[in-house]
């Protein structure tokens, strides 16, 4: 089983920037990717970025494309999702997710935190 836990939600002011955390736990072993999602009031979650875990290949969803970063610290078992240039639709919770294969299907899912970009 693996447990993650994300951090650094909150409300953020439009054109300003966040970064996110994701810690795992327990058989990390098993982890070859992770990713973050979002979900916004009234929609279907969505990709945002990917982290092959090893290899340390990422890919970014267009809507974010430019303006974000994922990253890992393997030491660390930890992943993060930098955006800057917020925009008040990017609004939603925020979902940090493992997978054993790459890129999907994700088998284990963080809690979520909200982020909140105020105009």
């Amino acid at each position: 089983q693996v447990h993650l836990v994300e951090s650094g939600g909150g409300l953020v002011q439009a054109g300003g920037s966040m970064r996110l955390s994701c810690a795992a736990s327990g058989r990390t072993s098993n982890i070859n990717s992770m990713g973050w999602f979002r979900q916004a009031p009234g929609k279907e979650r969505e990709f945002v970025a990917g982290s092959r875990w090893r290899i340390g290949q990422t890919i970014l969803a267009n809507s974010v494309k430019g303006r974000s970063t994922i990253s890992r610290d393997n030491a660390k078992n930890t992943v993060y999702l930098q955006m800057d240039s917020l925009k008040p639709e990017d609004t939603a919770v925020y979902y940090c997710a493992a997978s054993e294969g790459d890129y999907g299907p994700y088998n284990y899912w963080g809690q979520g935190t909200q982020v909140t970009v105020s105009s």
